[in-house]
């Protein structure tokens, strides 16, 4: 057995900044509303035509690869998460694989919403502690901007989510000491439609529904939030996966020297922050510069610190995550 080490990370964000003042131009919404509830000052959206998932997470890729100083001929396997792909199939991984010229190695997605990133970590670390691979390419990237309802009806949604990429790449290390020590993960899909776009879908509504009723009030291509009640669920279910992950590797909060939680709402990560009694220094925040963006706010936080010298080699890193489905996960690493 193995350990899987991330050993590259990378990120990238559209250029576009769109503030909360700008926000306001268009809904009826204010800055100190949006900051009150979320801590969001601005957030990134794509131009259409500039970028999609794919190439940002390309783009992302690219700088993680060079960091790693692996070969790109030696990435073994991709693993992209994101609930906003290119296609409705096939998904991003297999572009991801093309546009980087990759030899024909295997690209699988993962749909999980907010916690995929730490899902696809899980993924990537399973195959590689088994031996099956050496080196992986994760890929968290997404694309809110071109479906949220830009009015004053869908405002507390559209004011939250923004759009980028990060990405890890993860080898093996054979030191089991270090890396990936564990990754946790949990569903509650009875509350699935408390955070959920419903369609287009296979099973109830199709494009040609849509397109045949030309309901004006129709909403259920557009993304819904019952915000207090994912509230709520986050904050437990944050504390939990937390406590699992240091109780199955013998830690405690103390022990935590960066915690980077998904960037769902600062409110959230405030509370765990507080209830884990841990310093500004222990825990990573930007939504306040980039807002929720879903499966690829992990990995940019996280390049982010490191970027900033917060990660250190010897470091006890804690992810953990909480979103649609009911999905959660964390992960131990020591870095």
């Amino acid at each position: 057995m193995y350990n899987s080490k991330i050993t590259g990370l990378g990120y990238y964000v559209p250029d576009n900044v769109v503030t909360n003042n700008d926000l306001s131009k268009i809904m009826d919404t204010n800055d100190a509303w949006i900051q009150e509830r979320t801590g969001i000052q601005e957030r990134r959206h794509v131009v259409r035509g500039e970028d999609t998932t794919t190439t940002m997470g390309v783009k992302a890729a690219k700088i993680a690869i060079e960091r790693s100083g692996v070969d790109k001929n030696d990435i073994d396997f991709i693993v992209f998460a994101t609930l906003s792909p290119d296609y409705y199939f096939p998904g991003p991984g297999v572009l991801v694989q093309r546009d980087l010229g990759l030899k024909t190695v295997g690209a699988l997605d993962v749909r999980n919403q907010c916690s995929g990133f730490v899902y696809a970590i899980s993924v990537a670390d399973q195959f590689i502690k088994t031996g099956m691979y050496k080196n992986i390419l994760v890929i968290g990237s997404e694309v809110h901007s071109t479906g949220l309802d830009m009015t004053t009806r869908g405002r507390g949604v559209s004011v939250i989510f923004g759009d980028g990429a990060g990405a890890a790449v993860l080898s093996r290390e054979e030191d089991t000491s270090k890396g990936i020590l564990s990754t946790h993960l949990h569903s509650e899909g009875e509350h699935a439609e408390e955070l959920a776009l419903i369609a287009p879908g296979m099973g109830k509504r199709w494009v040609t529904d849509i397109i045949e009723d030309n309901n004006p009030d129709d909403t259920s291509y557009l993304p819904h939030m019952n915000g207090q009640f994912v509230f709520k669920n986050a904050v437990v279910r944050f504390s939990e996966v937390i406590n699992e992950g240091l109780k199955a590797n013998n830690l405690t909060p103390a022990d935590i020297d960066m915690l980077v939680p998904h960037q769902a709402n600062l409110r959230i990560s405030q509370f765990i922050q507080q209830k884990f009694k841990l310093s500004d220094d222990q825990v990573y925040s930007n939504i306040m510069k980039y807002g929720n963006t879903t499966a690829a706010s992990i990995p940019i936080a996280l390049t982010e610190a490191w970027e900033q010298g917060k990660v250190k080699e010897g470091d006890t890193v804690v992810l953990a995550a909480f979103g649609s489905g009911f999905t959660w996960g964390s992960a131990i690493i020591k870095w």
